[in-house]
Formats: structure tokens, C-alpha cells, sequence
């Protein structure tokens, strides 16, 4: 079976199209809609949306300090496709708990961004695959903590 796997540009360009359409009131698709309340809360990456011709190719070096938006707001959706479905079960919950508990959505899908890209990491780190149990695990404990 395969899976939807874009390339880098090609989840890039979704990014700056949702964000062109949105400005231009043209109608978005679902998946568009969520794409665009990311990137209304991260006002920060607007000048980059902006500019498809200066960052469609732009290489971002995190041990330089850099954040790759597009990495961001990707990690976003993830996690939103992952609680829409509450999958691993309990990430609904979870993400419930962390919402009320900072009164904000973004800095709960900030929390449990970071345990997926740790799980992420960890995998690409170890040359496995995901580590279903560590990243319910470090969900859970954000949402205790």
C-alpha cells in the first residue's frame, strides 16, 4: 500500500497556494482551511508565504538556530490529522487537557509537537521506525504535566 508521501516542494507550494487563495477569497478545500488558521497564528512566517520564488528552494539549518516554517506548520497538521482520529488513542484527550490547560490550541499542539518530532527524530536517529509506544507515552506525560 502506498502512501501520500510529497516532496519537499510540493508541501511547500500547498502552503504558499492556501495562503495566496485564502488572500485572494478564493474558496478553500478543507485540508486549505486548517492551513490557513496555522498560519494566521504564526504571523512570523506571512513574509515567507509572500515570497514563494525566495523560499520554495530555501534551506533552513537548525543547528544555526533556524526554523523551518514550513517543517512547523506541517507538524501542525500531523498533529491535528492525529487527534481528528485520536490516533495514537488518546492524543484527543490529551490535546483537550493541554488546550484548557494553557487556554490556547496552538501552544497545545505545540506540546504535542514536540513529542512527535522527538519520536521523529528518534527514529530517523536509530534507522527505525517510529516508536509508537515512547511517543503515547511522552503524550501522556505532557498532558499530566
Amino acid at each position: 500500500m502506498a502512501l501520500f508521501q510529497p516532496s519537499r516542494d510540493q508541501v511547500r507550494q500547498f502552503f504558499f497556494n492556501a495562503w495566496a487563495k485564502f488572500q485572494q477569497q478564493q474558496a478553500l478545500t478543507d485540508l486549505e482551511t486548517i492551513a490557513v488558521d496555522i498560519i494566521q497564528a504564526h504571523p512570523e512566517y506571512h513574509h515567507v508565504l509572500e515570497a514563494p520564488e525566495q523560499y520554495l528552494e530555501q534551506s533552513y539549518f537548525p543547528e544555526m538556530g533556524e526554523t523551518n516554517p514550513f517543517l512547523h506548520m506541517s507538524l501542525h497538521l500531523s498533529v491535528l490529522e492525529q487527534v481528528s482520529i485520536d490516533q495514537p488513542p488518546g492524543i484527543h484527550a490529551a490535546y483537550q487537557a493541554l488546550a484548557r490547560k494553557y487556554g490556547n490550541v496552538i501552544e497545545a499542539q505545540h506540546a504535542l509537537m514536540d513529542c512527535l518530532a522527538e519520536a521523529i527524530w528518534q527514529a530517523q536517529r536509530s534507522s527505525t521506525g517510529l516508536d509508537a509506544q515512547a511517543y503515547a507515552a511522552c503524550i501522556e506525560a505532557k498532558a499530566r504535566g
